[in-house]
């Protein structure tokens, strides 16, 4: 423990030093501590002082509050600047009592942020937008919008992101070794959690999905979280006839199952029938909203991939990417979002609502311009540039969620 010992304060003036003879530095520890430990000046770094034992914390304070009240006369008759550069060691200056606290608030914060990237948080934006805003669809007029419609839509988006961080942590837990090539940062694969630690949270989570959608007693909303579940474990897991992943069309139906048909479908008919009690009639908004969502979900099943080939070569993931390589599969994806933008143009142009003509028509043709002038500028040789062109395709998914409410 003394290794961590290290003197706060610079040499003092030889007004105010230690006599040769004297064993300043044994309050620290309860034993004598070699000299050179005072050349050290970690101590007075408070970025440190996490480093420092609360023990030796407080004798180093105790021996300094000693040192002034035995040499406060001369100190007194140092100049102030000085006089307090001595003076700081023996005042609050590292409140002991706080250090607790700081501790627990760094302990919580770190907590917090390996839980946040563990749920893979533009996954569970994207559930969030898409039930409200499918939701929004069973709307026939403002009435329609009251305390049991909200009610409605929070019990979805609960049960939904409960199953969906089961999802995604089953992943992660089946994907340790890839990504630990692909993605370092996740707390399973840098080490962070640990196997028994992410098993705990995905039992924990589908098990309260599930509870939520019984208790809610709605039977759409259950059975999109039980397909979900059913095509989310086959997706990854490592059971024989499973880890439907490894072959890329069998993983891009999944994804479009369950992005495009289940949510679109499953949720609105949650709200229309079991919030407004309406017969299971599909609308137009509906179809349109299904058709154009499973080919964003095909774009992000495949695109999901272009920045992982290097992991997903090494362990045998026979991806389209791996297996068509990183610039075709990019235009693939490009060149089915552009396509759904031009079917999305065409549903606004045909549109009896005025207000709904023009904002469907100026906003699609806006969303595919970007998309293009992005498009052309990635440098396809940069893994960092790919995974920010990703991220974007999914700022174009909840984007297009804003619009699907105006399609009528």
């Amino acid at each position: 423990m003394e290794s961590l010992l290290v003197c706060s304060f610079q040499k003092p003036p030889s007004s105010l030093q230690f006599p040769a003879t004297a064993e300043p530095y044994s309050l620290f520890t309860g034993s004598r501590v070699e000299a050179q430990y005072c050349k050290c000046k970690a101590l007075n770094n408070p970025e440190n002082s996490y480093a420092i034992p609360m023990r030796l914390q407080l004798h180093r304070q105790l021996a300094m509050q000693q040192f002034v009240r035995n040499n406060s006369e001369r100190i007194v008759a140092l100049s102030p600047r000085c006089r307090s550069k001595y003076l700081v060691s023996a005042t609050s200056e590292h409140n002991l009592e706080s250090e607790p606290s700081k501790s627990r608030g760094r302990s919580i914060q770190h907590a917090l942020d390996a839980f946040y990237r563990f749920s893979r948080p533009h996954t569970v934006i994207g559930t969030a937008l898409s039930i409200i805003s499918v939701s929004l669809l069973a709307v026939e007029n403002l009435s329609d919008i009251s305390p049991l419609f909200v009610t409605g839509v929070i019990e979805a988006i609960a049960a939904a992101l409960l199953m969906n961080i089961y999802i995604v942590g089953l992943n992660q837990l089946s994907d340790i070794e890839i990504d630990k090539v692909n993605k370092p940062y996740l707390p399973l694969a840098s080490g962070e959690y640990s196997v028994t630690t992410g098993v705990m949270i995905i039992s924990s989570f589908a098990m309260l999905s599930f509870s939520l959608g019984w208790i809610v007693g709605s039977w759409p909303l259950f059975w999109a979280l039980f397909i979900s579940f059913v095509l989310g474990t086959a997706y990854s897991i490592n059971l024989p006839l499973l880890r439907w992943k490894r072959f890329a069309f069998v993983a891009a139906m999944c994804i479009l199952a369950v992005r495009a048909v289940i949510v679109q479908i499953a949720f609105f008919l949650h709200i229309q029938m079991h919030v407004y009690g309406r017969p299971a009639v599909l609308s137009k908004s509906v179809i349109f909203a299904t058709a154009f969502m499973s080919f964003f979900s095909v774009v992000i099943a495949l695109f999901k991939d272009i920045p992982d080939i290097v992991g997903d070569k090494i362990y045998g993931i026979r991806s389209f990417t791996v297996r068509l390589g990183q610039q075709r599969v990019f235009w693939i994806c490009i060149s089915l979002l552009e396509m759904a933008y031009l079917v999305a143009l065409l549903v606004g142009v045909t549109s009896t609502s005025i207000w709904s003509k023009w904002i469907t028509v100026i906003g699609h043709i806006a969303l595919a311009s970007l998309l293009w002038n992005r498009a052309n500028s990635v440098d396809l040789k940069s893994k960092t540039a790919i995974t920010s062109f990703y991220m974007f395709i999914w700022k174009l998914f909840y984007a297009e969620y804003l619009l699907i409410p105006l399609v009528r």
